[in-house]
């Protein structure tokens, strides 16, 4: 990068806004994540804004489970849950509390702890690809879902904080529909990314998963 990205957290009341708001706002900002290896920095370059009660593709669109628990609550906390039994995610709640509002992080430029990434995500053949999608990006900063529920505000000595960093200009932003996401919900823009950047992830629509076929029941 030409610049030097601000040092500033944060504050809360970045967070506390509406989802669609916050969401392209979070673009060229550096997320941190503290781990006893050492200290990790990320550049994000890729989102997805999930607006709980009224959009169908949010964990919270049917209410508040043991699960989605944090995204009811107040905004600068972390939200990790667990995809196809294997990975986990990363999101940042917004918005009032009360109102589950979440940002799924999906991409980003690994600025500070390549070598702490890289061992995590050995299938990478390069660095632009360490955090080249949500589960790469927190299997590559190491993000357990013990981490679900942190305060991305509390302080130097937090696990996971997000500083100002350097937001790109509005004419590089594109926004589209997000990865991955069926029914009412899939044709909602949502997607925000920097336009021509490296590490952000290909676009996929949501493929519907096919049944099996019983064979008591070919003839049926």
């Amino acid at each position: 990068m030409s610049e030097s990205p601000d040092r500033t957290p944060l504050p809360r009341s970045f967070f506390d806004r509406p989802v669609l708001e916050v969401a392209p706002d979070l673009l060229g900002r550096v997320l941190v994540r503290r781990t006893e290896e050492g200290r990790m920095e990320l550049r994000l370059t890729e989102v997805e804004a999930y607006a709980g009660a009224i959009d169908p593709g949010s964990h919270a669109f049917r209410g508040r489970t043991p699960r989605n628990a944090v995204m009811f609550g107040p905004p600068g906390h972390a939200y990790v849950y667990f995809t196809y039994g294997m990975w986990h995610c990363l999101n940042l709640v917004c918005g009032p509390e009360g109102e589950a509002s979440g940002v799924l992080l999906r991409a980003g430029e690994i600025l500070r702890g390549a070598e702490l990434a890289r061992p995590r995500r050995r299938s990478a053949r390069k660095d632009a690809e360490l955090a080249k999608g949500p589960a790469r990006l927190a299997t590559a900063l190491d993000v357990p879902g013990s981490l679900n529920g942190t305060d991305v505000c509390a302080g130097p000595d937090a696990p996971l904080a997000v500083l100002t960093g350097t937001p790109p200009s509005p004419s590089l932003i594109r926004t589209g529909p997000r990865t991955g996401v069926g029914g009412d919900g899939a044709p909602h823009p949502w997607r925000f990314w920097i336009g021509d950047d490296p590490t952000v992830s290909p676009y996929r629509p949501h493929t519907p998963r096919k049944r099996r076929l019983d064979p008591a029941r070919a003839d049926a």
